[in-house]
């Protein structure tokens, strides 16, 4: 069974998804929306890309053909167009952030519940060659329980990126966490487990400064198994792009990809371990291929993938109570409220 896609957005992160589909064996770029017509139309003749264009997202998603929908349009409108594909029945491929506030993400999830469908969130390091390596250690009990968990974004994403002009704003960016710090948060669920309390600061990087929120921002957290976790962002930043993974255990540490394990009792320094590091702001270095056959895989066989949207909603509930903290000065308890079977 081929599988038709539609993607929502012709940016950056889009022209991805059209590379990653159209590589896919079981899967077809049916079509792609934009609203700006002209626009998509040159973007897709650039790429090489034949597929039908929608102008009004009502449409592609009320095309009984499409089976999918890839949401990688603005932020602000993620949500409304989430929920309208859930309800016809399609698939979500979800870009981060799935949501830009509680009210929103929260929206989503009752209408998930009601309309369940197959989703994917794209916090897509989780389908980084090195992710995989450090999670089978971690579940290999290479370093035993995780007691210090730490994790640096450094990405400076300034006017020399098309998306500057928006994510440096409240309304699309939301935050230094919402608009990046995010992927940091998540790799620390993912590899420590859940996070029980957040303590937040944020700060400018300087007095000219175009961003609308505090670019540079850290969290400290306590974690649900004893542990403690760190999370720094900075996406207004005097250095090339760093995401650091630092997970100090009871039996040993990983620090990106490197490791000093209990396993190797005449160790004496960090083995290094070749692999594909989280290392490029770019987007085409970002695996979407593997992202997008999972997402294939699971949909055919009626599994989870590696980041559902109920997964990933405890990623971006951690990011709105480090915001929370930030705008109030306390710290944060976790879970907050839910609804339905969230609870």
């Amino acid at each position: 069974m081929t599988l038709r896609f539609v993607v929502a957005g012709t940016g950056w992160v889009a022209g991805e998804y059209w590379k990653a589909i159209t590589a896919c064996k079981d899967a077809e770029l049916y079509g792609v929306f934009s609203g700006n017509a002209d626009y998509a139309r040159s973007r897709m003749t650039e790429q090489g890309i034949d597929a039908r264009l929608f102008t009004r997202f009502e449409d592609a998603v009320q095309d009984p053909l499409v089976d999918a929908v890839v949401l990688c349009s603005m932020p602000d409108v993620r949500m409304e167009q989430a929920v309208l594909a859930a309800r016809h029945g399609k698939h979500l491929v979800i870009e981060k952030p799935i949501a830009m506030n509680r009210l929103e993400l929260r929206k989503m999830a009752e209408t998930l519940e009601k309309h369940p469908v197959r989703t994917v969130v794209s916090f897509v390091l989780r389908w980084n060659e090195s992710f995989d390596t450090t999670k089978a250690l971690i579940d290999d009990d290479a370093i035993g329980r995780i007691v210090m968990a730490q994790i640096d974004y450094w990405h400076h994403v300034g006017p020399q990126y098309g998306l500057y002009k928006w994510c440096r704003t409240k309304q699309y960016g939301g935050s230094s966490m919402i608009a990046a710090g995010c992927h940091a948060v998540d790799a620390i669920r993912y590899f420590a487990g859940e996070i029980m309390e957040v303590s937040a600061y944020g700060c400018q990087s300087r007095t000219n400064s175009e961003y609308e929120f505090d670019p540079n921002t850290i969290a400290v957290f306590k974690l649900k198994n004893g542990g403690i976790g760190k999370v720094s962002v900075s996406i207004e930043c005097a250095t090339p792009y760093k995401f650091n993974v630092h997970l100090l255990g009871e039996k040993g540490t990983i620090l990106n990809n490197q490791l000093y394990s209990h396993k190797f009792p005449g160790q004496t320094d960090y083995a290094t371990i070749p692999t594909v590091l989280p290392d490029n702001g770019d987007v085409a270095h970002h695996p979407f291929s593997r992202e997008i056959d999972e997402f294939v895989e699971a949909i055919a066989a009626g599994t989870k993938t590696r980041c559902d949207f109920f997964d990933a909603y405890k990623t971006m509930e951690v990011c709105f109570a480090v915001d929370e903290s930030i705008a109030t000065g306390a710290s944060v308890k976790l879970p907050m409220e839910r609804m339905g079977s969230l609870s």
